[in-house]
């Protein structure tokens, strides 16, 4: 589902549920030891993701273990972003010298709980908001907010050792071209580029799950 919102150059494994089964590497079993059940099952899908797409890359498989503040570590020629919620687990994998900054997101086709897109969400976004409930009243708008917001962070992190929070990054999405953009409030200077003070992305929603993805590709 989500390799259509992606660069054909971006490996994608995905699944809709935990019934494969999945043998972890020790490592990557202590990480879960103490989670509940379907937070281990979950997990180990997700790994299992993980590994066919970096053999989709041409990559033996390795343990995907979490790094600072959670974000997935890879091997240093691989860029990549996992994602799992209710039946759905995914894992998008590229190459480093074909993509500079990856992230992905989904959530379920829902209302979010009371108080939640008011966490996340600037006065700005809410209006928005409710002018593409009109527009498209069968999309929980409050549900595509927070991926593209997560998608956005998982994008920013790794490529620039930087946390953005949720009122970081300002989205202004186009429905017709099923695409946003995130104004970071925050800009970011790398020593030798540009400063970063915008990323674009796409969006979907299918059935009972929404996702959206940011892709930068390497210049």
């Amino acid at each position: 589902m989500i390799d259509e919102i992606l660069p054909d150059c971006v490996v994608v494994s995905e699944a809709f549920d935990d019934s494969e089964p999945v043998e972890l590497y020790p490592e990557e079993a202590r990480v879960v030891a103490n989670a509940v059940e379907v937070r281990r099952r979950e997990f180990a899908t997700a790994r299992l993701c993980a590994r066919r797409a970096l053999a989709g890359l041409g990559l033996p498989p390795a343990p995907v273990l979490p790094g600072p503040h959670g974000a997935p570590r890879w091997p240093h020629t691989v860029i990549g972003s996992i994602t799992h919620c209710a039946g759905y687990r995914v894992a998008a994998l590229a190459r480093t010298t074909d993509i500079a900054m990856l992230g992905v997101d989904a959530e379920p086709n829902g209302p979010l709980p009371d108080g939640v897109l008011e966490a996340i969400a600037l006065p700005g976004e809410i209006a928005r908001l409710r002018r593409l409930g009109d527009i498209e009243p069968g999309v929980s708008w409050g549900r595509v907010l927070f991926t593209m917001k997560e998608a956005v962070y998982k994008a920013w992190f790794p490529a620039t050792g930087s946390r953005l929070e949720f009122e970081d990054a300002d989205i202004e999405v186009d429905v017709g071209e099923s695409s946003f953009t995130a104004r970071i409030r925050v800009p970011f200077r790398p020593p030798d580029g540009d400063t970063v003070e915008c990323l674009t992305g796409r969006w979907l929603a299918r059935g009972n799950l929404v996702a959206a993805a940011v892709a930068v590709p390497r210049a």
